[in-house]
């Protein structure tokens, strides 16, 4: 360590430039797992925020929520399996809304709920809606951005039908779309307001949310018939455009590993190179392989954990000047994860000098004239 803080004293702007390469590429692994981060949460909140094990779908849908239709008797028959502590019918619907007296156009989910049940919303601000009042609804609060306030009328597009804003909300989204949360009867009248749509379904629902133990997934599979049960991540995972979302950031993320990599084993082969002859001379001293290559593994240490430290404050720094409507959410174990695996790169990347060093001759090396 002595002989490396003296190295990097004596060198100091080979060593910054290094150090800046590293905080670069921090801070884009650290933005980059933030908009990931913010994809995945503004995609799925609704689902993620749910106090569920998991959802009942109509079989044969992949999962995806829109193509769910099931009749309300399945809510029972869900109930009714063992192990099933409690099941609550949900309904889906994405619409176009204009707040009254405005020209702008709010696109959303409509999640339809039964206001007693336990996938109901906390509130942040208003009271839930009253289900003998079917105009009222709860709104995710990035309603507030357009105006949208408490007693609110929203219209909806094109049929124009009113819904009243009883409470906010906060976090709930959708297919990167605002949530809407309005009684099951109301949801009906929305989506099946022409006769024959919901076909030989009476009472229609979208979806279970079902709370049981472990093993309710497969019990629910073989007792209710035309049904799919899919735990929470799952149904997550199968939200559309979630898998290509997360796999193209993911490649990415990979990507700059993989640079990182690479450029930091040539910086420090190069350096290593430069550095011969004096290697030599200390291996003719007597200087342990293992007394050089901590001097090095020293070095990239110190480097690399400046690098991440200044990248993620960078990173936090950005974090607070990103308008509330780009999906950003920097979450403090993905920074420590990824520093982490920035630091292994690093080390992992002092493989070709650490080799070098070890093939180093002391007397060719002193005899060398550059």
């Amino acid at each position: 360590m002595f002989l490396a803080l003296r190295e990097l004293r004596h060198s100091r702007l080979r060593y910054l430039m290094i150090a800046l390469v590293i905080t670069l590429v921090a801070w884009l692994v650290f933005l980059l797992s933030g908009l990931a981060n913010g994809l995945a949460t503004d995609n799925g909140a609704a689902l993620d925020q749910m106090p569920a094990d998991g959802l009942v779908y109509q079989s044969d849908v992949r999962f995806y929520l829109h193509r769910s239709l099931l009749p309300m008797e399945d809510v029972q028959a869900v109930r009714d399996v063992a192990g099933v502590g409690d099941a609550t019918p949900l309904g889906h619907l994405t619409v176009t809304t204009t707040p009254e007296g405005k020209t702008d156009k709010i696109d959303a989910t409509v999640l339809a709920i039964d206001p007693a049940g336990f996938i109901a919303p906390s509130l942040s601000s208003g009271q839930m809606f009253d289900p003998a009042a079917p105009d009222q609804v709860v709104v995710d609060t990035t309603f507030k951005r357009y105006g949208v306030a408490l007693g609110d009328v929203l219209l909806i597009e094109p049929s124009g039908e009113r819904l009243t804003v009883a409470g906010f909300t906060e976090n709930q989204t959708y297919n990167h779309l605002p949530v809407v949360f309005m009684s099951i009867p109301r949801w009906q009248g929305l989506k099946y307001a022409a006769p024959g749509s919901s076909g030989s379904v009476t009472d229609p629902i979208s979806a279970v949310a079902v709370r049981g133990d472990d093993g309710i997934g497969d019990r629910i599979d073989a007792q209710v018939p035309g049904v799919e049960f899919a735990s929470m991540q799952t149904a997550i995972q199968n939200l559309p455009g979630y898998s290509a979302e997360m796999g193209t950031v993911t490649t990415i993320l990979v990507f700059l590993f993989v640079i990182a990599a690479l450029v930091l084993a040539a910086f420090f082969y190069v350096i290593t190179l430069q550095k011969t002859n004096q290697l030599g001379v200390l291996k003719a001293l007597g200087a342990r392989m293992s007394y050089l290559a901590w001097d090095l593994v020293s070095q990239v240490v110190i480097l690399t954990v400046v690098g991440v430290v200044l990248g993620a404050a960078l990173s936090y720094l950005v974090a607070q000047m990103i308008p509330a409507d780009v999906p950003f959410a920097l979450s403090n174990r993905l920074v420590v994860i990824y520093g982490i695996v920035l630091l292994l790169v690093s080390l992992l990347g002092t493989i070709l000098s650490l080799v070098r060093i070890a093939r180093i001759d002391a007397l060719i090396a002193i005899g060398r004239v550059d």
